[in-house]
């Protein structure tokens, strides 16, 4: 039997297989039908470990984990289309139509926003290209931020996310688990390191450089060719600016961007030294309100899943049921609980989708707890 013979083989078997799965899902219809009439739930955890134990038995040793998860696959799809079917409306989509609704159309001009660092800072900057005339205020650290939305001292507030060469900012995953807020926008900003340092210096007079760490990695392949010379990481890199700025000293310099070349009068000794050139921070912004303005079609949501093995494959097996790209996934340790993760998802999905609206109603089903971090649109 040759290579052709065969692939009619299977061909036959698949015709009989998608016969099969049209029988199955017409029957999942009808339970859909009864568990709507007595108000019965969708997911009975008990009856599929059942169902999973017994067909990975039939299968054999040799098929059981193969067939375990094919029948993982069969029982996501079946959920989707009970869920569907029943036209359930969760309390977070209720919420979220009416944030939808109330939300006004034309995004804010003038706000109150709170950003980390001092004038200058590349948060400023991502900060004026989300609104037209914002009013900034500036706090030392990511925390200052978080704490301005919580207690409204701030509309808005700006944080950096990721980096496309250092990655995630994980001190601000760690404080996204902390506080409740809802994210509006977001934006990438083209970075551009230069080293900075006051009138008449030189580069080989300089003794310490300082700047971020994200930045100092970025510079990393730059600042090795230097020798005797000390990196010193500070909060920001205008901070870095402004120090190099208000200090006597003229043997060091900083990492920073030109606005700061100019708002702190300093020379550029080097321009864009950063080792990619294709260098973006993502920026979120975020409220303490949840706002969903139109055009929306990203949505961010933090979850806790079942410590045991499958439960990240049956979400994303979910996701790949409706269609929905993730763009993102992080994962952090949950303060206080052992060896217990918070994950962390972008997905790409219009707000106005079905498949949306069918995730955002299946969430409780789908992990132990989450939150919905909220929809919006990414300017590039």
């Amino acid at each position: 039997m040759d290579l052709k013979d065969l692939r009619n083989e299977i061909d036959e078997i698949d015709d009989e297989l998608v016969k099969l799965f049209a029988k199955r899902m017409d029957v999942a219809t009808r339970i859909a039908d009864v568990k709507k009439e007595k108000s019965l739930p969708i997911f009975v955890p008990a009856r599929e470990r059942e169902k999973l134990a017994d067909v990975a038995e039939k299968a054999g040793p040799e098929m059981a984990n193969y067939t375990r998860v094919l029948y993982s696959m069969l029982f996501e799809l079946s959920r989707s289309h009970q869920n569907k079917l029943n036209g359930n409306i969760s309390p977070l989509y209720q919420q979220i139509t009416e944030a939808i609704e109330n939300t006004p159309k034309l995004f804010p001009q003038a706000p109150m926003v709170a950003c980390q660092g001092v004038e200058g800072a590349y948060s400023q900057i991502a900060c004026e290209k989300i609104f037209k005339s914002p009013f900034i205020m500036y706090f030392r650290n990511f925390e200052g931020v978080f704490s301005a939305i919580d207690k409204g001292l701030c509309q808005y507030g700006i944080l950096p996310l990721e980096n496309s060469t250092a990655g995630s900012v994980k001190k601000v995953y760690d404080l996204m688990i902390q506080h409740n807020f809802s994210i509006v926008r977001t934006f990438r900003l083209k970075i551009d390191h230069n080293l900075l340092a006051k009138p008449g210096t030189k580069i080989s007079d300089i003794k310490e450089i300082y700047s971020h760490e994200q930045a100092i990695n970025q510079c990393s392949e730059f600042l090795h060719q230097l020798t005797g010379v000390t990196i010193i990481p500070v909060a920001n890199t205008a901070i870095a600016a402004e120090m190099v700025s208000k200090s006597n000293r003229t043997d060091i310099a900083c990492l920073s961007s030109r606005n700061c070349m100019e708002l702190y009068n300093l020379d550029c000794l080097a321009a864009s030294i950063q080792d990619k050139g294709n260098n973006h921070t993502r920026f979120i912004c975020i409220s303490k309100n949840l706002e969903i303005y139109p055009g929306s079609d990203k949505t961010s949501i933090m979850m806790v899943l079942p410590h045991r093995p499958g439960s990240l494959y049956k979400f994303l097996a979910r996701l790949y049921v409706l269609g929905i790209n993730v763009t993102k996934l992080e994962s952090r340790p949950i303060p206080d609980r052992d060896f217990e993760f918070m994950f962390y998802f972008d997905l790409e999905t219009s707000i106005y989708s079905e498949e949306f609206v069918q995730l955002m109603c299946e969430l409780d089903d789908l992990c132990e707890e989450f939150r919905y971090l909220g929809s919006y649109r990414e300017i590039l």
